[in-house]
């Protein structure tokens, strides 16, 4: 695999949460071949809802030291932080797409990271933001080949109100 692959945090919770052993095993299996490829990107966002779910929400509960020493581990995939570019570029994609703030967040850190793939149970499977393809890890299987996703620039669109008129021939 050559693209960048964005990581949400279900995928993360998924990999430590035991009561569904077939989204466990998937989940493991995408992380150690990011892991593998050094291609999974993340975010602060996705680090920190995984530390708050993990030790908070999941039952059995992760230990906060367990936890913490996975976050620590993550930041070699070199999360995108939250700062006043991915703010603008979410804001962007919240108005266009009508996503939820939290989901526009993530889709701006994949963008801003040059990624192909957003891993996610989140968004639709299939959806195409701005270059970014969504793909549940439950649905594309990690054996894959992933060619058919290249990063593109994010598409121009042409202004608004009536097209212009071309000038009429002259008169000969």
């Amino acid at each position: 695999m050559t693209a960048t692959v964005f990581v949400d945090t279900n995928v993360f919770v998924y990999a430590r949460d035991p009561r569904d052993p077939a989204k466990q095993a998937r989940a493991e299996d995408w992380t150690a071949r990011l892991w593998r490829d050094r291609s999974g990107r993340t975010s602060m966002q996705v680090l920190s809802e995984y530390y708050f779910n993990v030790t908070r929400k999941l039952a059995p509960r992760v230990a906060p030291e367990e936890a913490w020493d996975d976050t620590r581990t993550l930041l070699k995939w070199e999360p995108h932080a939250v700062d006043a570019v991915l703010l603008e570029r979410a804001r962007e994609i919240e108005q266009r797409w009508r996503l939820s703030w939290w989901d526009s967040m993530i889709v701006a850190a994949a963008q801003l990271q040059g990624c192909a793939l957003l891993l996610t149970e989140d968004l639709q499977d299939g959806a195409l933001y701005g270059g970014v393809t969504v793909r549940s890890p439950f649905t594309l299987d990690v054996r894959e080949p992933v060619p058919a996703y290249a990063v593109a620039s994010p598409p121009r669109h042409r202004g608004r109100g009536r097209p212009r008129k071309s000038p009429a021939p002259a008169a000969a």
